[in-house]
This record gives C-alpha cells, sequence and structure tokens, in this order.
C-alpha cells in the first residue's frame, strides 16, 4: 500500500495468494500492477521487481516463521505463568476446557507434582468454576457431570442466599433438582464432609421433598412437614479408595486423591518401571511401564508411527508405536484407559521414550483389584489426535 499504492483490497488479495501454499501463479498475478504502482510513486521498475521478489521469495516461507514466533511467545508466556502462578494457571485452564492437549485429569496431576494444592469439588465452598482458595485450586460445581453450568450457580445461589447445606435432607429440600442429579452431587464427593457417600444416599432417598403447589408455575411450595425419620440410618459399609477414586473419575472426569497406578502399583510385574525411574536406566534396554493413556497421536506425516503418552503416579511417559506393532494391538492402542507396555528404552538427550513391541490391557486386573468395579467405563479416555 505505501510503496505501490495498493487499496486495502488489492493488499488483501495479495496476502491471501501468499499464504495459499506458496501459489507462485496467484502471487505472479499481482507483480504487473506492483510495479506500475510504484512506478508512478518515483520507484524505479528494476527495484520495484526485486522488491517483489523478496515478496514472493518470503511467501514460501513466511507462514513456519510466523507460526514459529507466535508459538514461541505463547510458549514464553505460558511457561512464565505456570511457573510464577502456578494455582491462578490451573484454574484458568480447567476452566477453559475442553482444550488443547491435555485432559483435566492430566492438569490436575501435573500441578500436584509441583506443589499446587487442588482441593475436590465441595457442595459448601466450591464456586460455579474452578477458584483460588488461599494459594489451592477448588474445583468448581461445573465439574460434576449432569449438574452443568445452571446448576452448579443453583447451588452457589442458594448458598450465598441462605447459608451453607448441613445436612443432605436439607440439601435436598433447598434445592429444587431432580433426583437423580442429586445423587450425582453426592456420589461425586461434594457433599463429603456432610458424612460417607454410601451413608448419604441412604439418606438422600429418604429425605422428604415439598412438592410445588398446583397452578403456581412451580414458585409455591407446600410446607415441609417437621417428621423424624422412622428408620434410622444403618451402618454402612465405607467407599473403598477404588470406589471412591472411579467415581470421581466417572462423575467430574478428574480426580484429586489417589492415581490409579498409585493403587495398582503392588500388583503390577516386577519389571513395570516407575516414570520417575526410567533415567536410571541404559539407552536400549528392554523395558515396562504402564500407567493411565492420556493422549494418542497419529499424525498423517508419520508413516503409520502413532505416538502415546502415559501417566502414572509420578509423571509422564512417552511411548512410541510402531505401525506393525499398532496394527496388531490396534483396539488396546485405541480404547484402553488402562495398559502396560513392553518395549526398549531409548535416550537422546534429555528426551527419553519407549519404542513398544508388544501392550497388555491392566483393565481386567483393575478390575479384580476393585471388587468387579466398572474400570473401564469410569476412568477417562485418552484424547485422540491425527488419523485414528
Amino acid at each position: 500500500m505505501a510503496l505501490a499504492g495498493f487499496s486495502v483490497g488489492e493488499a488483501e488479495g495479495l496476502r491471501r495468494a501468499m499464504s495459499r501454499k506458496r501459489s507462485q501463479e496467484a502471487i505472479e498475478a499481482y507483480r504487473g500492477r506492483f510495479i506500475e504502482g510504484a512506478t508512478q510513486k518515483g520507484v524505479d521498475a528494476a527495484t520495484a521487481d526485486m522488491v517483489y521478489d523478496k515478496l514472493a521469495g518470503f511467501s514460501g516461507f513466511g507462514f513456519p516463521k510466523s507460526h514459529a514466533a507466535a508459538f514461541g511467545l505463547l510458549a514464553y508466556q505460558s511457561t512464565w505463568l505456570r511457573h510464577h502462578f502456578p494455582g491462578e494457571f490451573l484454574a484458568a485452564l480447567l476452566n477453559a476446557q475442553p482444550m488443547g492437549f491435555y485432559p483435566s485429569s492430566s492438569l490436575v496431576r501435573d500441578a500436584q507434582r509441583r506443589g499446587v494444592e487442588v482441593l475436590p469439588v465441595d457442595v459448601n465452598r466450591s464456586a460455579a468454576t474452578c477458584a483460588l482458595e488461599g494459594d489451592a485450586v477448588r474445583i468448581g460445581l461445573e465439574y460434576i457431570q449432569s449438574l452443568g453450568e445452571p446448576g452448579a450457580k443453583a447451588v452457589v445461589e442458594e448458598r450465598e442466599r441462605r447459608g451453607p447445606f448441613i445436612g443432605v435432607r436439607e440439601l435436598a429440600q433447598r434445592l429444587e433438582l431432580g433426583h437423580d442429579r442429586l445423587e450425582v452431587l453426592v456420589a461425586s464427593g461434594a457433599c463429603d464432609e456432610l458424612g460417607e457417600r454410601r451413608q448419604l444416599l441412604w439418606e438422600l432417598g429418604l429425605a422428604f421433598r415439598p412438592a410445588t403447589v398446583p397452578g403456581t408455575g412451580g414458585e409455591a411450595r407446600q410446607l415441609t412437614l417437621s417428621l423424624d425419620q422412622a428408620a434410622e440410618t444403618p451402618a454402612l459399609p465405607e467407599q473403598t479408595p477404588w470406589e471412591r477414586m472411579l467415581a470421581d473419575y466417572r462423575l467430574t472426569s478428574l480426580s484429586v486423591g489417589t492415581h490409579p497406578l498409585a493403587l495398582l502399583r503392588s500388583r503390577l510385574p516386577g519389571e513395570v518401571v516407575p516414570s520417575n525411574e526410567l533415567g536410571n536406566h541404559p539407552h536400549g534396554r528392554r523395558i515396562a511401564v504402564a500407567g493411565l493413556a492420556v493422549a494418542r497421536q497419529r499424525p498423517a506425516t508419520a508413516n503409520g508411527v502413532v505416538f502415546m503418552l502415559l501417566e502414572d503416579e509420578f509423571g509422564q511417559v512417552n511411548l512410541i508405536v510402531p505401525p506393525p506393532v499398532y496394527q496388531r494391538f490396534r483396539p488396546l492402542v485405541r480404547g484402553e484407559p488402562l495398559v502396560l507396555a513392553r518395549g526398549k528404552f531409548e535416550r537422546s538427550g534429555r528426551n527419553q521414550n519407549v519404542l513398544v513391541q508388544e501392550f497388555e490391557s491392566l483393565v481386567p486386573l483393575a478390575k479384580a483389584v476393585a471388587n468387579g468395579a466398572d474400570v473401564f467405563g469410569s476412568l477417562p479416555a485418552a484424547h485422540h489426535f491425527g488419523h485414528r
């Protein structure tokens, strides 16, 4: 525009041509107009032609250059925030889901390993979204599946209007939520400070909820009768760590408590190496690792190679799955939430990978340890990228 007198439309047309997969023909279509306009502004034709050659040359690498610069800046800013404000960074990421490469559960585990305290969802303390509570991050009520944004805001508004909930029966009477959503609220652990989950679910089943007065559109409600319960809550067994952990994952997509691999570690074969001990092994050694599948990538440019990310209670492990191994174990690679991988340990500088030779599902073992609980349906599925 400054050198050749291009209009805004012409300049935009040239910009589009430069970004259109290096379309030389589309770029050259503007050369004559560019040189003509530059000449009218007192620039000799040879100089104008040289400038246009540089524009055409830049189109061949300008996009990756600008993309790299923008991504580098974003990576630096994100790393700075993650280091100096780890709690705020985690809360912001959790509130921006779904996004990016890592699922919410992995973001929480990463923050915990770096010293960030993450507090579970709580009906009397959580905001609708994730927020700071002192230096800790409190999971928001919106993370409870089936509650959603409207239900989470309704809980917060009722709590702010009439004070905290002192029991599950009062909770049921004060909140205009369906019984199934109240059950999820209790089963997700949001009411753990009011009692043990099984006990609370029993009490919830006995809770009297006043019906709305007919003809009022749900605005007027009948009076609640103050009647003592006819039967006391029986002494029910507490949920096991597996039951609580799986309920957390199933109902909120994340768990701030025990990692599945920590519960499974004692039952794994002795050859399985924790992620924090990988660096103790030499390059080329046959090794076994186990973990929760976090992400799977099968880029079109990788000639069929699949890259996987496993997570155990100590960190993450990069897996490289060659095409023959992928074809042989395709159902496990694509669908299993818990896997054991055997292969060759590779080290290149600071990079550590396992070149996988075979896979094994850990779901049957986990299900047996968890007394038949639905492990497969409770643990979060890995993120998929690229070709399946």
